[in-house]
């Protein structure tokens, strides 16, 4: 009976040597720059005015967070800014993966939605979807603090976007953007 004890000791002792190793290795670690490392997933989703990114090897400051919702679909664009006086903006959907674009404004583009394919810049993109949202707006954004966006995007090869925005009664707002790997995004703490 002694023997049967022992061994069952052990075979606990081994289990929770195991629980803790895989525990260990489960938690998320610091990243290389010393910062925190985000939680995988909802860092960007969270974002809030006042927020720093990098996005690849340039730092931007969130200005403004628009909301978006269509049925059941729901996603956030983030405004940036950069000191530059180039309109930035990042959108995160959030889906069975989390799918991150970064957009450049096109303030002198004359192409208007609604063809199958748009020619831009020397490159042809593809019609991928049309829809209205609802949306708030928090921060910085020129909009009023609620109401309903119109869109229309277009996908070029497998990173390459354009999209027309039309908030409320105004024109349309087109945008170049890149679709972006994770970590090609950091968020960082705000500057005091």
């Amino acid at each position: 009976m002694d023997a049967l004890v022992t061994c069952l000791v052990a075979a606990v002792a081994v289990l929770a040597v195991v629980v803790v190793v895989v525990r260990a290795r489960r938690r998320p670690t610091g990243r290389p720059d010393g910062q925190p490392a985000e939680p995988p997933g909802d860092g960007p989703l969270r974002l809030t005015p006042g927020d720093r990114v990098r996005i690849r090897e340039r730092e931007y400051a969130v200005s403004a967070t628009i909301r978006l919702v269509e049925g059941d679909w729901s996603w956030v664009q983030h405004l940036l800014d950069d000191d530059s006086g180039t309109r930035h903006r990042l959108s995160v959907e959030d889906g069975p993966e989390l799918e991150l674009v970064f957009w450049t404004a096109e303030p002198g583009a004359t192409v208007t939605p609604g063809a199958p394919t748009i020619e831009l810049g020397g490159r042809r993109y593809t019609w991928a979807e049309t829809g209205q949202a609802r949306y708030t707006a928090t921060g910085e954004t020129e909009l009023p603090s609620t109401g309903t966006m119109r869109y229309h995007d277009y996908q070029s090869g497998g990173a390459a976007r354009l999209s027309f925005e039309a908030y409320g009664e105004e024109g349309w707002r087109v945008a170049r953007g890149d679709l972006l790997d994770p970590a090609d995004l950091r968020i960082r703490p705000p500057r005091s």
